[in-house]
């Protein structure tokens, strides 16, 4: 078989490789690009996008059922699953176009095919349609990404259970569905279908949802689920499963008062993930792996082998399309000589519930464990006056200053347009701003950002 050679071959069209790609291409690089399944990797197709179409969509369903308390008065409602699918595909059909053209115009080759090592720069493509190709490149860059975790518990696999890829396809209501994990997967989840008129009942291992995060943020999740009528289990480890997954399932959970068990009709598995690097031939690269299958990378997001790079979830960036797209940035500069790092970036989270949870920077936990002295202040939402007009009264902001000086050191918004809000507070971080500048800036009334000029009078003074 003869050898095709390129510039940079790149495993996986994710966000950091697809974009990297295009811009080499751009350049003049000869590139290619192997993807096994999803063009433009999972974000477009089965993630990111997607999931937030039916955020939305489950979002409009819950405005409408409360229409009658803002003035408007509506009929019986109920949610069409199907309508709400041929929303979310035809977005994904537009986005695959998109994807399409942009490869056509960058001259990249995007070749479909299952991608393996045969040796550290060279790989062997088993096509989509049949055949094999031989790749090698100057350069070799990793973005083949992660895929849910289904843990080890009896009964699990027979059940068929759903992961966030099948519950983005149900074309019907499930009647009860039962989540396992209150992350955030799992808790975007159980609201949007609690939304769309199933029961939903999350179990959760840990004494809190959302185990990496402060008590009081958890605590402020967990009030907006129970108000929305959604179960939560905490501290219950599941032990067995029995039945089907669409048809009857039960979950049997150990908790602190015995064991009990969970029917329902469905269910989701939403417990984290795991990197896809098992079975790409890494063994004939010189390509190392951490205990948990994550390439190991340097700041520089350099593998252990010369000339090969790896992007996003499987070098084990945070789990976020955004972060991909630093890694892009970073890798592409540090291919033309630059010296840009992963160990100096600031990463945003956000949950996209509904109010959204958003947070910058430290947490008051992480704070603590770190033994960094911080000053902090919370707002309520209902102390917002935005929220007067919105009656979204639900959550609080809370900010993290530096015991010693005046800069920001954390943020976290559990409210109405949290993201946006977060990135204002993101700005002036980056910046290394005085507290007291957001302070005392000038924010437009009525919004929500307005709320932060409050949050930071409330910041103790550093002599208290």
């Amino acid at each position: 078989m003869t050898t095709e050679s390129f510039d940079t071959v790149i495993l996986g069209s994710g966000q950091g490789g697809k974009l990297l790609a295009w811009h080499l291409g751009h350049s003049g690089k000869k590139v290619a690009v192997v993807e096994r399944r999803w063009v433009g990797g999972s974000c477009p197709a089965v993630a990111c996008l997607p999931s937030k179409n039916e955020v939305w969509s489950a979002r409009v369903a819950y405005l409408v059922r409360e229409a009658a308390r803002f003035g408007t008065c509506t009929g019986a409602v109920k949610t069409d699953m199907q309508q709400v699918q041929r929303r979310k595909r035809d977005m994904v059909q537009r986005e695959m176009a998109l994807h399409l053209e942009a490869y056509k115009a960058s001259g990249v080759e995007l070749i479909m095919g299952e991608g393996r090592f045969v040796a550290m720069k060279t790989l062997e493509v088993t096509l989509n349609d049949g055949g094999t190709r031989l790749l090698d490149g100057h350069d070799i860059v990793i973005d083949v990404g992660s895929h849910a975790a289904v843990p080890d518990i009896p009964g699990l696999q027979a059940a068929r259970a759903l992961t966030h890829i099948e519950a983005l396809e149900l074309d019907y209501l499930p009647a009860h569905l039962i989540v396992l994990g209150g992350g955030y997967v799992g808790i975007e989840m159980a609201q949007a279908f609690g939304r769309f008129g199933s029961r939903v009942t999350i179990i959760e291992p840990s004494r809190q949802p959302m185990s990496r995060e402060d008590p009081d943020v958890a605590s402020g999740i967990l009030d907006i689920l129970k108000a929305e009528g959604i179960e939560v289990i905490l501290d219950a480890q599941p032990v067995h499963v029995h039945g089907l997954s669409g048809d009857t399932i039960r979950v049997g959970v150990r908790t602190l008062t015995g064991e009990q068990v969970i029917e329902g009709s469905d269910l989701l598995v939403a417990v984290g993930r795991v990197p896809n690097t098992s079975d790409i031939g890494l063994d004939r690269t010189g390509v190392e792996r951490d205990a948990r299958g994550f390439i190991r990378v340097n700041p520089r997001l350099e593998t252990t082998a010369d000339g090969v790079w790896a992007i996003g979830e499987c070098a084990g960036s945070p789990q976020f399309t955004h972060a991909a797209v630093d890694d892009f940035r970073i890798v592409r500069d540090n291919m033309a000589g630059g010296r840009r790092r992963t160990d100096d970036r600031l990463i945003p989270y956000v949950m996209f519930t509904d109010p959204p949870l958003a947070r910058i920077g430290l947490s008051e936990s992480e704070a603590k464990n770190r033994g960094i002295a911080v000053r902090v202040a919370t707002l309520a939402m209902r102390n917002v006056l935005r929220t007067e007009a919105t009656e979204e009264t639900q959550g609080f902001m809370k900010v993290l200053v530096d015991a010693g000086t005046d800069r920001i050191l954390g943020f976290t918004m559990i409210g109405s347009e949290a993201g946006e809000v977060m990135a204002a507070v993101q700005t002036a971080m980056l910046a290394e701003l005085s507290y007291t500048k957001l302070r005392d800036a000038v924010i437009a009334h009525l919004t929500f950002a307005e709320g932060l000029g409050p949050l930071l009078a409330r910041i103790p003074s550093r002599n208290t």
